[in-house]
């Protein structure tokens, strides 16, 4: 009975039953479409405020030093582990061939193809990760310029803090934090039902019979994914000296958020709660790492968006030179830095990448329609490669609780909902 007040168990339970639901009722089940809408909406409205704070308090507590070298490493991991992805995905689309016979009768929606020409270049997309109006990234959730902003912001308070010692914007900042996530424990309480009418509707309309033309691309997907996770864990093992029988347990429920919602942001207030209340990563690393990670530590995104690139090449009978495929890594990973953190985003990205290399875009329409099922192994990797990260940089500096991660303390004494259904605060 335990494990049924445990929210990753809910929701597993919760998707199972919307799918089925969905099945058996068919098309009548997109009708709950708009509950499982509001459920998203009540978290991203909250994800711009928190990614704000959060990166804020982290820099905002360091010292300028500390701020470089925790910067630094973040960096190295992340941009080192996509470069890693693009290079599997190459392989692993090569050996497979998943686009080798694929055809797709389907029409394109044309303004997706206008989106796609409109795309801006890479000088633009660099330049427009600064925003010229902070109020106006914030209003439409544009995740890179708030955080270059909060970056900057939290180092001046830094040096004011420092030259004045009066830390109060910083204890206030700090205070928006936790009230926020305060916010989003309690949206969580109905995570099942969102999760149960997202998905419902999805089977509903949808259906599965859609997967089953694209086999070839979601296994080579997901065999990337799967490789890649397994190399996280070796590696992650191996640096910190952590057991990694206890990850499958910590990560449930951030996992169980990521596949059924694919969304990174709507799953960010989960990753960073398990990242310092279940593994001991101290806060100021989480707060740091995940936040940039939010929008750079899409991992799972470089290794598909460099699968669609070989699997459009392939449907076209197109062979791609050295330089083609580089220049294809180079885009997967740039458009990693900008891309949207919630669903709804690829096709723009596909089209992007298939003009760009002169690619035919006939074969799109097959990688959109099943692209809510490779978003959720994109999410996987996203979410959990993210904690990976925040671990790495954290045990170089010596900044893990091991005695949380053994289960050996209590976390923080902020509330969990997996065992205080009952309350809201208490100190452990």
């Amino acid at each position: 009975m335990r494990a049924l007040k445990n929210t990753a168990v809910q929701i597993g339970i919760a998707a199972i039953a919307g799918i089925c639901f969905g099945l058996a009722v068919g098309e009548w089940a997109t009708n709950l479409q708009f509950v499982g809408d509001i459920f998203i909406r009540l978290i991203q409205m909250a994800i711009v405020p928190l990614v704000m704070s959060s990166v804020i308090v982290a820099t905002g507590s360091m010292t300028g030093a500390g701020t470089g070298r925790i910067a630094a490493r973040t960096f190295a991991w992340m941009l080192g582990f996509s470069a890693i992805a693009a290079a599997l995905a190459w392989v692993l689309a090569t050996v497979i061939r998943p686009g080798d016979g694929m055809t797709f009768t389907g029409e394109l929606d044309p303004t997706l193809e206008e989106s796609a020409q409109e795309s801006l270049g890479w000088q633009d997309t660099l330049r427009n990760f600064v925003s010229t109006n902070i109020f106006d990234a914030m209003s439409t959730a544009t995740m890179v310029p708030i955080i270059v902003f909060s970056l900057l912001f939290g180092i001046a308070l830094r040096i004011q803090v420092g030259k004045t010692g009066d830390d109060r914007v910083l204890s206030f900042v700090e205070q928006v934090q936790q009230i926020v996530l305060t916010m989003i424990r309690l949206v969580m309480y109905i995570a099942p039902i969102g999760v149960f009418a997202l998905l419902a509707a999805l089977a509903g309309d949808a259906g599965i019979s859609v997967v089953t033309t694209g086999l070839q691309y979601l296994g080579t997907t997901l065999l990337g994914v799967l490789i890649l996770f397994a190399l996280f864990v070796v590696v992650v093992a191996v640096r910190t000296r952590l057991s990694p029988a206890k990850l499958p347990a910590k990560l449930a429920r951030q996992t169980a958020i990521a596949v059924t919602t694919t969304s990174s942001a709507v799953t960010f207030p989960t990753v960073l709660e398990t990242a310092i209340d279940r593994i001991g990563v101290s806060p100021r690393i989480a707060n740091f790492t995940l936040s940039v990670g939010l929008t750079m530590g899409s991992y799972g995104a470089v290794l598909n968006y460099m699968i669609v690139v070989m699997f459009l090449a392939q449907a076209g009978n197109i062979e791609l030179s050295i330089g083609q495929v580089a220049l294809g890594m180079a885009l997967a990973i740039l458009l990693n830095l900008g891309t949207i953190t919630v669903p709804g985003g690829f096709p723009v990205v596909a089209l992007f990448l298939a003009t760009t290399l002169d690619l035919p875009i006939e074969a799109v329409g097959l990688l959109i329609a099943v692209d809510w099922f490779t978003g959720i192994f994109r999410t996987f990797l996203n979410v959990n490669g993210d904690t990976f990260v925040a671990m790495l940089v954290a045990d170089a500096d010596d900044e893990i609780d091991r005695e949380i991660y053994n289960d050996e303390k209590a976390p923080s004494p902020n509330p969990d909902p997996d065992d205080e259904r009952d309350a809201l605060t208490k100190v452990e």
